[in-house]
């Protein structure tokens, strides 16, 4: 079943423990950030209200005892929009109270899918495919009928046990 707007939202809503996101596309194409990524470029300062929406998200979920996740994978070079997305975005998200993580694959996959696919799975239940075409647009977030639930989370633990959190990385690779 495709999501579109409010209902992409009340599915999002719907997770009562955890929320998790594995982030592949190396450039995201957005028209709502459009104008913020080419401030990032243009080296103005990032503003004080960047991703306040989600973090306000993200606090109330925390608040109410849930928590959100994400591995972000990258190969090296980063490319301009990770580069944005490392100074003005994860570094915020994280103080709201995400979990974000880097997963490295420069110069392996770890036997994941890495094709660009990216999903949610909330509460090891319930899967989202994200997809996107080449240049970072997204097509559609589809919600999986009958996903193999099982795969999806040996997906996810392989992620998280070959990533590292966002700090150490920038400490590692900075």
């Amino acid at each position: 079943m495709l999501l579109d707007g409010e209902r992409w939202r009340e599915v999002f809503d719907a997770f009562e423990h955890d929320a998790w996101r594995f982030e592949a596309q190396p450039t995201y194409t957005m028209p709502n950030e459009s104008e913020s990524l080419a401030r990032f470029l243009r080296g103005d300062p990032k503003p004080v209200d960047h991703n306040v929406r989600w973090h306000r998200r993200v606090r109330a979920y925390r608040a109410a005892g849930r928590t959100v996740g994400r591995v972000r994978m990258v190969r090296r070079p980063l490319t301009d929009y990770q580069r944005y997305q490392f100074a003005w975005g994860i570094p915020g998200n994280i103080d709201a109270g995400e979990d974000i993580r880097i997963l490295d694959a420069t110069q392996t996959d770890y036997g994941l899918p890495l094709t660009g696919r990216d999903w949610w799975i909330f509460d090891d239940a319930t899967v989202v495919d994200l997809n996107f075409r080449p240049d970072g647009t997204q097509i559609s977030r589809e919600l999986l009928e009958s996903p193999d639930i099982s795969q999806y989370l040996r997906w996810r633990s392989v992620a998280m046990e070959h990533s590292v959190p966002f700090a150490q990385y920038l400490k590692e690779n900075g």
